[in-house]
């Protein structure tokens, strides 16, 4: 096991320790001081605070790593978030290889998607936005080394209160959960040369291709749905080092005919005509 993944590991795990011991406090009236009850969370913090500083890529210190170009995975008009453009780490941890994903949500024109409500509704089918059950398309030709499919497509958390229980509440239990449960329903292709692009928040039962599949640049693999840590249908994409996220780091990429579009930057993927189902 690696160091990365290793870290990640305590933290999940000291994570659950505090819920436990807050659990067995409430249920046995055990004499003792309630701060005691936060010491694992502190130490899971610290860990994790750790783990994200040993380094966001797999370069040298003071080396700059030039970003890998490689195919849009989507098609039609799009509006970037959490860009790595704007900043790096793009989601704010290097954790779970994240330190170049982005966020990317259709916008076939100005207004399509929902917007933003402080009270109500507090959410609304996935299907009310224009991303869910986009294609998702390879950026390379490839082999598929990670398939996770089963986990619902649930409602959008595109209201105040439902944003504050997806980071305070929901977040944190799918965490614990493991980043199966944050990716959602995902796919990880190996391109070569030690570089694995990651698909999350698909559409379940969209995904068309299965572990130790060999897929085509422009290919369709699944489906944008709204499983997993996602607030709204959306897809998430990054490169990283290693097939799997908790123990990976980031890897820039930069996309063929458009570079990396920062956040709120709309842009138009061309069709491919090598897509497939």
């Amino acid at each position: 096991m690696s160091a990365r993944k290793l870290g990640t590991t305590a933290f999940r795990g000291l994570q659950l320790a505090f819920v436990g011991m807050v659990i067995v406090h409430v249920l046995t009236g055990w004499d003792y001081a309630v701060w005691w009850d936060l010491l694992p969370l502190v130490l899971a913090y610290v860990v994790i605070t750790v783990t994200n500083r040993w380094g966001g890529t797999p370069d040298a210190p003071g080396v700059a790593r030039e970003p890998l170009e490689v195919a849009v995975p989507v098609t039609g008009r799009w509006s970037a978030l959490n860009s790595p453009a704007d900043r790096t780490p793009s989601h704010g941890v290097h954790a779970h290889g994240q330190t170049y994903a982005i966020d990317v949500l259709a916008e076939p024109e100005p207004g399509a998607r929902p917007a933003f409500a402080w009270f109500w509704p507090l959410a609304r089918p996935p299907r009310n936005f224009p991303a869910f059950d986009a294609p998702v398309l390879a950026v390379a030709d490839a082999t598929v080394v990670r398939v996770t499919d089963g986990q619902r497509d649930h409602l959008s958390r595109t209201s105040l209160p439902g944003l504050l229980y997806l980071m305070l509440v929901e977040g944190s239990i799918r965490e614990m959960a493991g980043v199966h449960r944050l990716l959602g329903n995902h796919v990880v292709l190996d391109l070569g040369d030690g570089t694995h692009a990651a698909y999350a928040h698909l559409q379940r039962g969209s995904l068309t291709v299965r572990e130790g599949d060999r897929v085509r640049a422009g290919q369709v693999i699944a489906r944008c749905g709204n499983s997993g840590n996602s607030s709204e249908p959306h897809l998430h994409f990054q490169l990283m080092d290693g097939p799997d996220p908790d123990a990976a780091r980031g890897v820039p990429f930069t996309w063929h005919g458009i570079g990396v579009p920062r956040n709120g930057e709309t842009f138009e993927a061309p069709p491919t005509v090598t897509a497939r189902a």
